[in-house]
């Protein structure tokens, strides 16, 4: 699954914009940034958990919020060089972060409900 959403970002992200349909939100495409990294920390941290086999959140969750940062800047740079209707943004690279803290959050949080 893990994969699976990570080629969902990237299909996403790097398709011609024009094909994507107009929304007039504003900052949605922020929102829908935060969202897949949200989504991208969550799965890559069951991942990591799963194959690392430790009894401690912690090394899943760094491991996972690395990735996401890092495969969220490959994005970016990847729509900077190799495409022609989308553009690298330092805010969206926010957003994806944004995204991933909250995931992190999220599972701390969950993570000490279940204890």
């Amino acid at each position: 699954m893990a994969l699976f959403w990570a080629g969902i970002i990237a299909f996403f992200c790097l398709i011609k914009s024009s094909t994507i349909p107009a929304v007039s939100i504003p900052n949605l495409d922020k929102a829908v940034h935060a969202f897949f990294h949200f989504v991208l920390t969550l799965l890559w941290f069951l991942f990591f958990q799963k194959q690392m086999k430790v009894k401690s959140v912690f090394k899943p969750l760094y491991s996972a919020v690395l990735f996401s940062f890092f495969y969220g800047i490959g994005i970016e740079i990847m729509q900077g060089l190799f495409t022609a209707t989308r553009s690298a943004d330092v805010l969206d690279v926010l957003a994806n972060v944004t995204g991933a803290i909250l995931a992190s959050v999220t599972i701390l949080v969950l993570k000490k409900i279940i204890k």
